[in-house]
């Protein structure tokens, strides 16, 4: 069965994707950690992805690639009324983000692999995921700089770029809404830390909301991200999901079989 989003567009997965790689970092420590952790390879982060037999009868993994969605650094670009949150704004518009380029800065990942997940039980409900591995240490070190987001961006606005020649019909700049906030979440067997937030983009009656699920495994961040919209907000990621890819993130940096 194809993995099918119900709402939300390629461009709203990859961002926020991007914002776990450009500004995102996790919670407290596991008990349950294991051996110490290694770099993968990016062979080896994609051989890393869950898959439908990790998960049992009724799922569907697709393996996507990544960056889809985007059409060219500095298109596109929101300004956010907080200068803070402008990574923020960076995250959720791939295509002002140098995380695609061939020469990403050292604050985005080495190597990054998308998946999608859907149950046959519930077909319009689709979980997106990204692997993002990080030199080591690097993504240790970025849980100071969320942390610091949740205070000035829990609330912004953002205007959108001016429009092109051709498109001058519409004269006025789009203002978007967004409210950034922490959501309660355990941290997985397997993983070093966790993190839950959601964010909304507002605009007119228009409401996205994208609610994620943030595993730190050694190097590697995995990002587990689900859409809505206000009259059925984002649900909880799947923590089956959750917990079999920390699970075989860990095993492969340890160079062992996967465990549950």
């Amino acid at each position: 069965m194809p993995f099918r989003p119900a709402r939300p567009s390629a461009a709203a997965l990859a961002g926020l994707l991007l914002l776990a790689a450009g500004c995102t970092t996790v919670g407290g420590p596991s008990a349950d950690r294991a051996a110490p952790a290694r770099e993968l390879s990016a062979a080896e982060l994609r051989a890393a992805a869950v898959a439908d037999a990790d998960l049992g009868a009724g799922y569907a993994v697709t393996v996507m690639t990544p960056g889809h969605g985007d059409t060219g650094a500095g298109a596109g670009r929101e300004v956010a009324d907080v200068p803070a949150c402008q990574p923020l704004l960076d995250a959720v518009t791939p295509a002002a983000s140098g995380a695609a380029t061939a020469s990403p800065g050292p604050g985005y990942p080495y190597a990054e692999t998308d998946l999608g997940v859907a149950r046959a039980a519930d077909p319009e409900r689709g979980l997106y995921g990204g692997l993002l591995g990080y030199r080591t240490g690097r993504a240790a070190a970025l849980q100071a700089e969320l942390e610091k987001l949740f205070g000035p961006c829990a609330a912004f606005t953002s205007a959108a770029p001016a429009p092109p020649a051709e498109k001058q019909g519409r004269k006025a700049p789009i203002r978007t809404g967004h409210r950034l906030s922490r959501v309660d979440t355990p941290t997985p067997g397997g993983a070093d830390a966790a993190l839950g937030f959601t964010l909304t983009n507002e605009s007119g009656s228009a409401v996205l909301s994208q609610r994620a699920v943030l595993a730190r495994v050694g190097p590697v961040l995995a990002v587990f991200t689900t859409f809505g919209v206000a009259t059925e907000p984002a649900a909880a990621p799947d923590e089956l999901v959750v917990r079999r890819q920390v699970a075989k993130l860990r095993a492969a940096q340890a160079g062992g079989p996967a465990g549950g």
